[in-house]
């Protein structure tokens, strides 16, 4: 085991990149998201729109998980799920999350707390007509987050769900649907040699966002 720690100990990248400065990046950070969103996107990542959010649970311990955002805009950043699941219910606790956009091959990430709100019926019912049937019937068969005995039991569920909308159009669950995150801080990292890396921050003032340098 010594061996294996040593070897992640002595585990290091040099991040050779041009470096980042206020005045490099945009006025907003949405937009400023989306530039490195399609950079990274240009660049081949896999997922370039996953994100890791992460909740408080009833006892204070943090709880994270990768999901995908299916929307940045202004008016924040949208992702979907069971209303049932433990992160639903940790945002209902709390009404905060955190979020983080890693894109090392560029040596960057994005990180992102605010406060979450259930965007609208509509909203989640345009989203999950898109989604592929197969991802429709999971969202009715999975009981998210709860124990199940088996693989088994689970695909007895999405037997039952496929048999219920056979030949039918699947509707969204009502206990599934979207979260958006409202931010209150954007932060975007770019690596440095010798872990001298760039950080700007933005804060929201008034009617703008505020861009700040912080120490590395």
């Amino acid at each position: 085991m010594t061996g294996d720690n040593d070897l992640v100990r002595d585990r290091r990248v040099q991040y050779e990149t041009a470096g980042l400065d206020i005045s490099d990046v945009d006025h907003s950070p949405v937009a400023q998201w989306h530039r490195w969103h399609e950079e990274a996107a240009e660049a081949g990542l896999v997922e370039p729109n996953a994100m890791t959010v992460s909740t408080v649970d009833a006892t204070g311990m943090p709880d994270g998980r990768i999901v995908l955002a299916r929307e940045v805009s202004e008016s924040g950043i949208t992702f979907f799920t069971n209303f049932n699941s433990a992160k639903s219910e940790q945002i209902n606790s709390s009404g905060n999350a955190s979020a983080v956009f890693g894109w090392l091959a560029l040596h960057r990430q994005v990180r992102v707390t605010g406060s979450v709100e259930r965007i609208s019926d509509a909203e989640s019912d345009a989203y999950f007509s898109s989604r592929p049937r197969g991802s429709q019937i999971g969202a009715w068969a999975s009981p998210q987050s709860e124990v199940i005995e088996s693989r088994q039991t689970l695909e007895s569920l999405v037997a039952d769900v496929e048999a219920q909308f056979h030949d039918k159009e699947v509707t969204r669950p009502p206990f599934w649907g979207g979260w958006r995150i409202i931010p209150v801080r954007w932060e975007f990292w770019q690596g440095r040699p010798s872990r001298l890396h760039d950080r700007i921050q933005y804060v929201p003032s008034e009617q703008e966002w505020v861009r700040q340098r912080l120490a590395p």
